[in-house]
């Protein structure tokens, strides 16, 4: 058992019926793998049950907590929504669509000791061709632009003391915000190891990363960190 504080958090929009298998599995692994923790359902303005079943989730365990947007914020919104309702000292997060296996948090929390942010990435990732052509596309834009060399940049499966986004101010609401997120950790000097780690199809609900408007959001966000990132003090 690890000896640490633990915040995990779930981003779901119109998520009802994985939300709670999720949750089930992971409150039963935390309670073995680390000494304190939390379980945190961020509804990001979802138009299903996922409400509803998250409030029962709540109820039902006494380590689970709900953050309801009363509108859809995007993915960046519930990440941002997440790590500010983060009780304790690390984080992790994954999304609501109970495409990874939770119980492999362990691979993660087992390089801790040596770094602060620890990536996820997908050995096999089990989505439709077009969604990794975007992905494979979008990480090539984000090491050129931001100088951000990751494997799987987008991988659903992070883990990151909380501590090392101290003083920073994320704002991308859209796909753009795993970007972000990890530019502005590096920046502050923090260390990070990826980790491979198991994907599985989508079962219920309907993905919405590839939709157009989410990709446009995401490219004006990426020219918009640019700017600010070609202009901070320090960067080589």
């Amino acid at each position: 058992m690890y000896n640490i504080s633990l915040t995990v958090f779930f981003p779901c929009y119109n998520e009802e019926e994985n939300i709670a298998v999720l949750v089930r599995e992971t409150a039963g692994i935390l309670s073995t793998l680390v000494k304190t923790h939390e379980i945190l359902i961020v509804n990001d303005g979802s138009t299903d049950n996922t409400g509803p079943v998250a409030d029962r989730l709540s109820s039902e365990y006494e380590h689970v907590r709900v953050i309801h947007h009363r509108t859809n914020q995007g993915y960046g919104g519930a990440l941002i929504s997440g790590f500010a309702n983060a009780a304790y000292d690390w984080v992790f997060f994954t999304d609501g669509d109970n495409q990874f296996y939770v119980q492999e948090i362990g691979l993660l929390l087992s390089e801790i000791e040596n770094h602060d942010v620890v990536i996820g990435f997908r050995k096999e990732r089990k989505d439709p061709f077009h969604r990794k052509l975007y992905a494979k596309t979008w990480n090539v834009l984000i090491r050129l632009f931001l100088g951000l060399a990751i494997k799987d940049l987008n991988c659903a499966f992070k883990l990151i003391k909380k501590s090392a986004l101290a003083g920073t101010s994320l704002r991308s609401s859209g796909a753009m915000i795993s970007a972000e997120l990890l530019l502005r950790a590096k920046l502050s000097g923090a260390r990070f190891k990826e980790v491979g780690v198991s994907h599985k199809p989508r079962l219920f609900g309907r993905q919405t990363g590839g939709n157009p408007k989410v990709i446009l959001r995401a490219l004006v966000e990426l020219l918009r960190l640019y700017k600010e990132y070609r202009f901070t003090p320090g960067r080589k």
